[in-house]
């Protein structure tokens, strides 16, 4: 029989269950002329649990828009992981059928304009945040072109719904199914009080948002 043309990568962390799922998956995709292939994939499957997935967005960055990702859990049951442990062989009918539902994750996409004029861009599958740690941050926050607050504090974050369970939950955020195209900003330790107020809780956002006047501002970007 010849191949199935199709290029497939796995990712297992290191635990036993993972590990003995990963040497069954390699062997049940080779009965199939399934092409390993860790360079160049059509399809990634990780093993292990959300955090193995989120590894192979990052291993993949640059490949997004080329590669599908299949998830399979290992442990307890996990947010994006699509399969079981116990589910190898519908997985590869799957695969080998292009049966399986497929669902898009929205990708931060964060562009970064310096005092010098010069532009950064970032991309992040969890979220960006934006922050001052030796004074207050003073910020203009413009979203879909219109002007939404002034906020004064430690900082803010805006996420995904991939990262709505990170560290957007932690901040008081709500969980967002990964399906809602939108995005959430969430203020860091806001400065309220009888002179500034600010909204004070986590918002809903469209997809685009503007900050103003973040002068010695640090930026980080998370992929898990």
């Amino acid at each position: 029989m010849k191949n199935t043309g199709k290029r497939v990568d796995l990712i297992a962390n290191r635990k036993p269950q993972s590990q003995k799922v990963l040497h069954e998956l390699r062997e049940k995709l080779k009965k199939q002329h399934f092409i390993l292939n860790d360079t160049n994939p059509d399809i990634v499957i990780s093993i292990g649990g959300d955090g193995m997935l989120l590894s192979a967005f990052h291993k993949y960055e640059n490949q997004l828009d080329k590669v599908r990702f299949v998830g399979v859990h290992t442990g307890h049951l996990g947010f994006y992981t699509d399969y079981r442990d116990f589910e190898l062989d519908q997985l590869v009918t799957n695969l080998l059928l292009d049966t399986g539902a497929k669902v898009s994750y929205p990708v931060l996409n964060v562009k970064v304009t310096l005092e010098n004029g010069e532009v950064k861009t970032f991309r992040a599958l969890n979220e960006a945040s934006i922050r001052r740690s030796d004074r207050t941050m003073v910020a203009d926050i413009i979203i879909n072109h219109v002007p939404f607050e002034r906020f004064r504090g430690d900082g803010v974050t805006v996420s995904t719904p991939t990262g709505s369970t990170a560290y957007n939950k932690s901040l008081g955020g709500a969980v967002l199914h990964p399906t809602i195209e939108a995005l959430q900003l969430t203020e860091i330790a806001s400065l309220n009080n009888r002179v500034y107020r600010t909204l004070g809780s986590s918002i809903i956002i469209p997809k685009k948002i503007r900050l103003n006047s973040c002068r010695h501002a640090m930026i980080t970007t998370r992929y898990q």
